[in-house]
């Protein structure tokens, strides 16, 4: 997959628009346009940004390195384990502030019981 596919696929992942992208970048909606049609490339320093806000290696945007980062890696191993978890993920944008750090300080919970 080249660098434009892998871009597209990313913000798609991620659920962000082209503008959502481009503001994150500080760059113009037609670059984006540009980099995902692949008539234009990145310069350095906007390849890292990319990298950091889809954590990613640079090596991963350029084709050079099919892995995907260490995160990706844990969400589809625990997806595969478990279907639904993306739909509870996706009922979790319900929860107040206040809920959502109940379930984060029992997910802590249970993690801290395991390591004992």
């Amino acid at each position: 997959m080249k660098f434009n596919d892998r871009l597209k696929f990313l913000r798609k992942e991620n659920k962000f628009s082209r503008d959502d992208l481009a503001n994150k970048l500080g760059i113009s909606y037609s670059t984006i346009a540009k980099y995902e049609s692949g008539t234009r490339e990145p310069d350095f320093e906007t390849l890292e940004k990319i990298s950091n806000i889809f954590e990613v290696s640079i090596d991963y945007l350029l084709g050079q390195d099919t892995s995907y980062s260490e995160l990706e890696h844990y969400k589809n191993k625990i997806s595969t384990e478990f279907p639904d978890i993306d739909l509870m993920f996706k009922d979790m944008e319900s929860l107040t502030a206040e809920e959502m750090k109940e379930v984060y300080e029992y997910i802590k919970f249970k993690m801290s019981q395991k390591k004992q």
